[in-house]
């Protein structure tokens, strides 16, 4: 993608989209609401409530996994986004991979190029054959 200038815009530049922006406000919503909760189970147990004790615990531990979770989103989308200008740079001036195709994702190639296993191995060579087929339609189109 490219900014007005007609300079790239830099990779980090999805986490500003509203789409993410979104994503962003609802996690600090979510963990702050969350916290709240366990303070309020705290002073719940702290009147008597035995029960609110493990409450206490479990909230910030839901908080923990839902900031974990949050930043693997994050990663996950950054290796997408690298993994497509990685594959539009090769696509750019790269010659194909023997193997590889319009309908194969990248790294599909090596599936195909297994010939010395799917000689060995009856239900590989199908599958190989079956890769082979998807190739030639996707092609086609």
């Amino acid at each position: 993608m490219l900014m007005a200038s007609g300079t790239p815009r830099p990779r980090w530049f999805f986490l500003v989209s509203p789409r993410w922006l979104a994503w962003h406000a609802f996690a600090v919503v979510a963990a702050w609401g969350m916290l709240w909760l366990g303070d309020w189970q705290f002073h719940r147990a702290e009147g008597g409530n035995a029960l609110s004790w493990a409450y206490t615990f479990e909230w910030p531990i839901f908080t923990i996994f839902g900031v974990i979770f949050w930043g693997k989103t994050i990663v996950d989308e950054w290796r997408q986004q690298t993994a497509r200008v990685t594959a539009q740079q090769g696509a750019a001036g790269a010659v194909p991979a023997l193997g590889s195709g319009p309908g194969l994702p990248a790294g599909a190639h090596s599936a195909v190029l297994a010939d010395d296993e799917a000689a060995d191995d009856p239900e590989l060579a199908a599958y190989n054959a079956y890769l082979a087929r998807l190739n030639s339609r996707s092609a086609a189109r």
